[in-house]
């Protein structure tokens, strides 16, 4: 009752989840150059997914998974699997087990002891739309479908909708049985282990982080993100996380999901490329919406400048609380930042938006 009266008065006073203004990056956000300038180790049509299980290290290109060899600044590549579906989620396995989410629907099993083993659906839900998947042990899965109205090719339709039908579940292989852990959800896009046995769960559309434990609703640890997570990696030491976030929140954006007849307008009327809608890439036409200051001067791109899409990872704390983070700004290029991991002492991230698989220093003495 009282939950229900509060939004009452945010959505009359704009305040609230109905408030359009955007949390500045400042502090441990604060703005620098780390991932335009970092070192390529590959390059990529549309790097994605990047999973590890410590010993192996894959990424998804389109419907392809690329085994990634790398030593210090080189990098090679080799083919592991094809699909007939772009892939939407990769997860690496004890056992040698690697699951694929597929664009067009299910999950595919490569390897290990589920090798060749193909999920169409879980708990009566159809595997339309998967966005994170997570081995516990190598029988049980956990699978974060974003939505139940989108594929995740359509996820810019999902959140200028303003759906909330996403949920997680745990899977026991081969039987398929399954368990909802969380229903509801706006777009679980990342998941991660929790030290305490439960887990973390990246809330795209409602920027924040959530926890996960049985018998408990879902419990915010990280609010008011200025973007939109993605995917979650843990941090050697088990004293934290890294976060991806794919694209940069604004103030227009958040305005129109608010009036709800323009936005509905703009997608019957106008192409999805040039909605005023966040983006993975930079902007590659005239016709795209300028954002309110997104404009050049003088020929160069205002550094200021509000912008669609923009290249941000971050490191949490074991509080969840961001202590360090790594940017491509408005003025550049690797935007898109869909996954990244921690592997062989350094920082790795798939700019999906520029097309690279990058190679970031750690921080010294590590995220405090």
């Amino acid at each position: 009752m009282i939950a229900s009266a509060k939004r009452l008065l945010d959505r009359w006073r704009g305040g609230g989840e109905h408030a359009v203004t955007v949390p500045p990056m400042d502090g441990a956000l604060r703005p620098n150059e780390a991932i335009e300038e970092a070192p390529v180790l590959v390059e990529a049509a549309a790097p994605d997914n990047l999973a590890t299980d410590g010993a192996r290290l894959m990424f998804s290109s389109g419907a392809s998974v690329l085994e990634l060899f790398s030593s210090g600044a080189r990098a090679a590549t080799k083919p592991f699997a094809a699909f007939d579906s772009p892939v939407s989620a990769l997860a690496l396995g004890p056992g040698g087990s690697v699951a694929a989410g597929l664009e067009r629907g299910g999950i595919a099993l490569r390897g290990g002891r589920h090798d060749c083993l193909v999920m169409e659906q879980i708990g009566g839900r159809a595997l339309s739309c998967v966005t994170a998947l997570l081995f516990e042990g190598e029988d049980t899965l956990v699978v974060a479908l974003g939505s139940q109205r989108n594929g995740p090719d359509r996820w810019r339709h999902d959140l200028l909708q303003r759906n909330a039908s996403g949920s997680v579940w745990r899977v026991t292989l081969p039987g398929g049985q399954a368990t909802c852990l969380a229903d509801g959800l706006a777009w679980p896009c990342g998941l991660a282990a929790a030290p305490d046995g439960g887990l973390v769960v990246a809330e795209s559309w409602r920027n924040r982080l959530v926890g996960l434990a049985p018998g408990r609703r879902p419990a915010p640890l990280l609010t008011d993100i200025p973007g939109y997570p993605g995917r979650l990696a843990p941090r050697a030491g088990d004293a934290g996380h890294w976060l991806a976030v794919f694209a940069p929140r604004s103030q227009l954006v958040e305005f129109v999901l608010r009036e709800r007849d323009y936005r509905e307008s703009m997608m019957r009327e106008v192409d999805p490329c040039f909605w005023i809608a966040p983006a993975l890439s930079a902007a590659q036409s005239f016709l795209e919406p300028m954002q309110v200051g997104g404009l050049k001067q003088l020929g160069v791109l205002k550094p200021w400048a509000p912008t669609r899409s923009y290249g941000l990872v971050i490191g949490l704390d074991a509080g969840h609380e961001p202590a360090v983070s790594f940017h491509s700004r408005a003025s550049g290029q690797r935007h898109g930042v869909t996954s990244c991991v921690e592997f062989g002492g350094r920082l790795l991230a798939t700019s999906k938006g520029g097309g690279v698989v990058v190679s970031l220093p750690l921080p010294q003495g590590g995220v405090r």
